[in-house]
């Protein structure tokens, strides 16, 4: 029999309206999906007649030298998977996201499996292939442009540690994927259904749970939710939440993940699809400006200012969800003319929020470019730069159409010579939908 093969994708994010103010269950963000996704497909091991095997490979075939394989066994006294990565040729690349998002999706198919009871669990060996959209990273500028973007998935020069991210949410999107592929893969129907309220519910909450331990923090989880759900209106979760599960590996570590992924008690995270879309006609658009940011750093900061100037703080926040809000609406209820004013208003007060905690939430340089896009550019809306802010892409407020769409490549193109940088639009645009099942067949020549 052929191996089975299963294919699920991811979409990233983009933060348009609610940075740093999504860390505090007192506010919320308002998060669109992007057509960007992080695909992941599924199949099995072929082996010998009577040969038995226990290992993953995960393969991320668009970078040098990106290929991990895993070993696992199962723990006694309820520690889990322990996931351990096996030498391919001289040395050990880690990857934390995938090392660790294994160890949280093994644990629970482990602990919830039809065939958990058997006195010597196993599960069948998988090769799980990763392909990423272009648009997740910047292209190197030793590739000529007429060779950039030949296919939806490129071959880039680097390994996939030293690519230069755009800043789109890709291990939000891989971790995902990930998880999501192994569930559907090694779970039937009645226990994982990816389509359902429910299969999404615990694939949210399995997927937050590994990316957090995979990052070293409990981050706000709006990417995770982006990845999940698509586009939405989202309110964090309680920290708290993660603060008492056992480290991987410790005792009672899969009990407390399953009640973690399963319990509809504990998590009390808000996300919500009504009213958040863009008008007809408009699209969300990606700026690569070609430098990310260090974003951990960038927050640690904005939030050492918060507790240092607590009134002050609040006042600027307050006013910002105020302003975020009004956009939602305005997006919502296609006030077109409206956007303009509701997104200067928001990009005011980021500023403001810049200088105070001495932070380049929106760099000066940033600034100048989005100002002459709306400036010189009809059909140019308005820009943001989005989520913690910095140098990641910015995100356009735009018309869809062709004619808009080249006035801004070869806007941007000329700025970025001019200014000394290369600054490309993104093919990416916003899309309302999360995670999903995909066919095959257009990842033909990646499966090999």
């Amino acid at each position: 029999m052929a191996p089975t093969h299963t294919a699920v994708s991811a979409p990233g994010k983009v933060f348009l309206a609610g940075g740093y103010l999504v860390l505090d269950r007192a506010y919320t963000a308002l998060v669109f999906g992007l057509s960007a996704r992080i695909s992941v497909v599924a199949r099995e091991i072929e082996t010998s007649q009577g040969v038995q095997l226990q290992e993953i490979v995960v393969t991320s075939p668009q970078f040098q030298d990106s290929q991990w394989r895993y070993g696992y066994h199962l723990l006694p006294d309820g520690a889990g998977i322990k996931v351990t990565q096996l030498h391919a040729g001289s040395s050990i690349n880690p990857n934390p996201f995938v090392e660790t998002t294994l160890t949280y999706a093994l644990t629970y198919i482990a602990s919830v499996s039809p065939s958990r009871h058997r006195s010597a669990f196993s599960l069948d060996p998988v090769h799980l292939t990763v392909l990423a959209d272009n648009d997740y990273y910047s292209q190197p500028h030793t590739i000529p442009h007429t060779e950039k973007n030949p296919t939806r998935f490129s071959k880039f020069p680097t390994p996939l540690k030293d690519a230069n991210k755009t800043g789109l949410g890709s291990s939000a999107a891989l971790v995902t994927s990930l998880t999501a592929s192994l569930l559907t893969h090694y779970l039937p129907a009645e226990l994982f259904a990816i389509e359902s309220d429910e299969g999404r519910r615990v694939l949210h909450n399995l997927a937050q749970a590994a990316h957090c331990a995979a990052q070293g923090k409990v981050g706000s989880g709006f990417d995770i939710a982006a990845a999940v759900y698509g586009s939405c209106r989202y309110r964090r979760f309680s920290p708290a939440i993660l603060k008492d599960l056992p480290e991987p590996g410790a005792k009672g570590f899969a009990p407390a993940v399953v009640d973690l992924v399963t319990s509809e008690k504990t998590w009390d995270t808000e996300v919500s699809k009504e009213g958040v879309r863009v008008p007809p006609g408009m699209a969300i658009r990606m700026c690569d400006v070609d430098c990310g940011s260090q974003t951990v750093g960038m927050v640690k900061q904005v939030l050492a200012w918060k507790a240092s100037a607590p009134e002050q703080s609040k006042q600027l926040w307050d006013s910002l969800q105020a302003k975020n809000e009004a956009l939602g609406r305005i997006l919502a209820e296609d006030r077109k003319d409206e956007i303009k004013p509701a997104v200067d208003a928001i990009r005011e007060l980021i500023r403001a929020m810049g200088v105070e905690s001495g932070v380049p939430i929106e760099p000066e340089s940033q600034t100048a470019l989005l100002d002459a896009l709306v400036a010189e550019i009809d059909g140019v809306y308005n820009g943001v730069v989005p989520g913690a802010g910095g140098f990641d892409a910015l995100a356009l407020l735009m018309r869809d159409d062709e004619e808009t769409e080249t006035k801004v490549k070869e806007f941007v193109k000329a700025w970025g010579k001019e200014h000394g940088g290369m600054v490309r639009l993104l093919d990416v645009k916003g899309e309302m939908e999360g995670v999903r099942k995909e066919t095959l067949g257009q990842y033909d020549g990646w499966l090999n």
